[in-house]
Order: C-alpha cells, then sequence, then structure tokens
C-alpha cells in the first residue's frame, strides 16, 4: 500500500494539484496534515483525507485520522495539540493509544522520520515553508507487510535521498 503524505501547504492550490496529479494513480491513499488554510471541500483537496491545523481557522476537519491500512493501524494529527515543535512523546503516547505503527503529523515544517519504542512518526515536511532546509517537501509512505518505507520529494517531484528512509515494524 502506498499512501501519499504532505502538510503544511499554507493556501498553495497549484502545487498540490501538481503533486496531486503526479502521483494519483500510484497512490492508494492520500493524507494532508493540516494547515492547508484551504475549504474542506475545494477542488485541491478532493480525495485528500485531512486534519485540522492551526491556521484552518473554522474548518470542521477533525483534529485526528485513524485508519486501517489493512492490519497496520495510522494515525494522524496536525501536531499543535501534542506540543511536536518541543517533543514528539506525546505524539508517540497518542499513538500507541490508538495501536498506531504510523503515526504522521506537521505543524513544525521539519520533514523527518523516525522509528521511537514500535511507532513509525512522519513528517513530510511543508511544501510552502520549509523548516532546517531548504526544500519544501511531502512524501509517500509504502508498507510491504512489515516494512515501511517513507521516500521524501521535493514540490518538482524529485527525491531527497538524504531523508528517505526504511523500517521493520511488527
Amino acid at each position: 500500500m502506498k499512501i501519499l503524505i504532505m502538510s503544511d501547504s499554507h493556501g498553495l492550490t497549484s502545487e498540490i494539484i501538481d503533486i496531486k496529479n503526479r502521483h494519483q494513480d500510484e497512490v492508494d491513499l492520500m493524507l494532508h496534515c493540516g494547515d492547508s488554510e484551504l475549504p474542506y471541500d475545494c477542488e485541491e483537496l478532493s480525495g485528500f483525507i485531512g486534519v485540522k491545523g492551526n491556521c484552518d481557522f473554522g474548518s470542521s476537519l477533525p483534529n485526528e485520522v485513524i485508519e486501517d491500512l489493512h492490519g497496520t493501524t495510522l494515525y494522524m494529527t496536525h501536531g499543535h495539540l501534542y506540543n511536536v515543535k518541543m517533543s514528539l512523546m506525546n505524539l508517540k503516547y497518542r499513538a500507541i493509544e490508538t495501536n498506531a505503527k504510523i503515526a504522521c503529523y506537521g505543524h513544525s515544517h521539519i520533514a523527518g522520520a523516525e522509528l521511537i519504542d514500535g511507532v513509525v512518526l512522519i513528517n513530510p515536511g511543508s511544501i510552502r515553508l520549509p523548516v532546517l532546509r531548504r526544500q519544501k517537501t511531502y512524501a509517500i509512505l509504502e508498507i510491504k507487510e512489515n516494512l515501511v518505507n517513507v521516500t521524501f520529494f521535493e514540490v518538482n517531484g524529485h527525491i531527497v535521498n538524504e531523508l528517505t528512509k526504511e523500517f521493520s515494524i511488527k
């Protein structure tokens, strides 16, 4: 199973459409981890499952989403309610509470993936305002049995090799 993950697009529209068009035929699911600053029912976000970020004022999106991915549970939130700019501990604990092996979040605009206490934590970065790197990024998560591969891409579709990682989950 392949999942497109983006976050923190902060009002961008053509970039979301370009990314969606580039990958929609190869992914099974598309996620937006919040701060799109777009209406939930807009054309750009059609086909995405999304959560509300701290800049999504008046949004009816949920604060969290839990998805069963053929036996692997994925948890998604924006991250501001779990203080992810300070620590990933609260997010990890919430993922464990939901029996999730994968947790997707945004808010910090810092792209990365790591395995902590059996939970793969993925922040796709920001396609508008990246932090700690110049590349504006999103990610594709691929799950094959107990292997999780997270590939990061720049907005133009080029792979960011130094961020791409593979993890084993049980």
